[in-house]
């Protein structure tokens, strides 16, 4: 496959309403080359992998740049569709924002995990300051000529919070909605770990 702007808009192709796109977690080369030889159509990297092959806990206690080295390690060894799991962008700011996803382009994602869980304030990302993040992740796309596939994740269930489910599905639903607006592809609600139980 030749270009960025191809693998983009070929992840962007494989997420069909009523047909889930089926990313499996890689942390290395050896593991993205046996899921790409598996016949999956894209990949995704798991931020925790990633952090624990570097010797850090998850949730951004990783730099940047080794998390974005180790996602040019997996892009480097495919040919399929990466899309990178980058945390929150690492930094509240919009800039830090796109900074992070220029760094996923140069390292050879063409989509990307964000969420809006801040690790500094153990708390939502206000949800206006998280749609600018996101529109910031959209522009630096344009810019590049790489038409990013952002998955916009929301942790109000993973975080558990609110008084009840009826809560957290009207705070899900109006985070998802705004993130679509800001220019994300699609969303993402993560349940909580006790779900189901």
């Amino acid at each position: 496959m030749s270009s960025q702007r191809t693998k983009a808009e070929l992840l962007r192709r494989l997420h069909r309403r009523g047909e889930p796109l089926v990313l499996v977690n890689v942390w290395d080369a050896v593991s993205a080359r046996i899921v790409e030889e598996l016949g999956f159509p894209a990949i995704a990297t798991t931020s925790a992998g990633i952090s624990w092959l570097e010797g850090f806990a998850d949730g951004e206690r990783i730099p940047r740049e080794r998390m974005l080295s180790g996602v040019a390690r997996v892009t480097q060894c495919v040919q399929v569709p990466v899309s990178a799991d980058l945390e929150a962008g690492y930094g509240p700011s919009s800039e830090d924002a796109a900074t992070t996803a220029r760094g996923a382009i140069e390292a050879g994602a063409v989509g990307l995990n964000f969420e809006d869980w801040d690790e500094r304030h153990d708390s939502l990302m206000d949800v206006d300051a998280q749609s600018a993040r996101i529109a910031a992740i959209r522009k630096a796309g344009q810019q590049a000529d790489v038409p990013l596939v952002i998955n916009a994740r929301t942790d109000v269930f993973l975080q558990g919070l609110g008084d009840n489910d009826a809560w957290r599905v009207q705070e899900a639903t109006k985070r998802g909605n705004k993130y679509l607006e800001a220019g994300a592809d699609c969303v993402f609600v993560r349940a909580s770990p006790t779900s189901g139980r």
